[in-house]
């Protein structure tokens, strides 16, 4: 297949210029040719073969296949001609005023290279069908004495709260993804569960599977046949009898809600979590039992500047610290996942 001579003239301006683009979170595993196609229609894809034969689109400055997927924080390079979608991207919508002060307020902490946010429960992190609002799209609000927009480098459930990071440079978010990625980030959640676990501490080895669900809402389920291998080391942090316990949780993998069909799976799901749970992650005794009680509460990773190990702790949300008031538990002072 060739390309017809009006496509190829659309991408042959001499007077655009190298621009490199970096890839986003939710383009996690896409294939190359596949993120083209999403950014440039237009371009054919006898001539995208051609530009990744010649080395003229590269990838982290490696040269690139079609087939090969990208990573949030990678760098793509497009050359001169390919530096522009020929459709105009839409403009943003203008944050608010009280978004940009209530992302401000998120931030716990901030260097040159990472801002980390305490992300309330209830704000989605990314956009999507009926979500207007999110902390994506509150981003610029954080750009402080930066020139360049701050970037996600990883996710949290809308209803989970806690730690996020958001990498300040292209750079920073290429080495904060690589260490999600090769497992150098320990990630360590807090959750009430009803119901206690058989052991008092463990992993919970069960391959997980996206299946459709209602409404066009995706759901994941244990599946030993197509899943994905998925790892959570648990420990009870304290435990109000048979009826509920407070876990620490060490997700090893990063599967689409694992920690939530973990604890299902094993017969203690977290608190609130109606969705994989039903009604038997409730307790009528809890003031706050139809929210979900899972935080992310601390996260240690190399340091994007290769300086050092980042350790960094959020305070759990208010309905999360009044069930364990009012059960009386008591969170310890373990927080080592070895």
């Amino acid at each position: 297949m060739t390309d017809s001579p009006a496509r190829s003239a659309a991408w042959a301006s001499p007077h655009r210029q190298v621009q490199m683009r970096a890839v986003s979170l939710d383009e996690a595993g896409l294939r190359l040719d596949r993120w083209f196609q999403r950014h440039f229609p237009d371009l054919g894809h006898g001539a995208l073969q051609k530009l990744l034969r010649t080395g003229q689109v590269r990838v982290d400055g490696k040269r690139a296949e079609a087939k090969d997927r990208i990573e949030p924080g990678q760098t793509v390079r497009l050359p001169p001609g390919v530096s522009a979608s020929p459709t105009a991207p839409k403009e943003p919508p203008k944050m608010s005023e009280r978004d940009a002060a209530e992302v401000r307020r998120m931030v716990i902490h901030r260097d040159a290279d990472v801002i980390a946010l305490d992300k309330p429960p209830g704000l989605a992190v990314q956009g999507g069908s009926g979500t207007g609002r999110h902390v994506d799209g509150m981003l610029d609000a954080l750009r402080f004495d930066n020139d360049e927009r701050p970037r996600l480098v990883h996710r949290l459930d809308k209803d989970t709260s806690g730690l996020l990071l958001v990498a300040r440079t292209a750079q920073a978010a290429k080495r904060l993804a690589e260490s999600f990625r090769d497992r150098r980030a320990e990630k360590l959640y807090w959750a009430v569960v009803v119901g206690v676990p058989p052991r008092a501490e463990g992993t919970i080895d069960l391959p997980l599977a996206k299946r459709p669900g209602a409404r066009d809402r995706e759901t994941v389920q244990v599946d030993h046949d197509q899943g994905q291998r998925a790892l959570t080391r648990f420990r009870v942090l304290d435990r109000a009898g048979r009826r509920a316990a407070l876990l620490a949780l060490w997700p090893r993998t990063g599967r689409t809600h694992q920690l939530r069909v973990h604890c299902a799976a094993i017969g203690c799901p977290i608190l609130g979590d109606r969705k994989y749970g039903g009604e038997e992650a409730l307790l009528s005794a809890v003031a706050d039992s139809r929210r979900l009680h899972l935080h992310a509460r601390r996260i240690t990773l190399p340091h994007p500047s290769g300086k050092g190990e980042l350790v960094l702790e959020a305070e759990p949300p208010p309905h999360f610290r009044r069930t364990v008031e009012a059960i009386g538990f008591s969170t310890g002072s373990s927080t080592s996942g070895d």
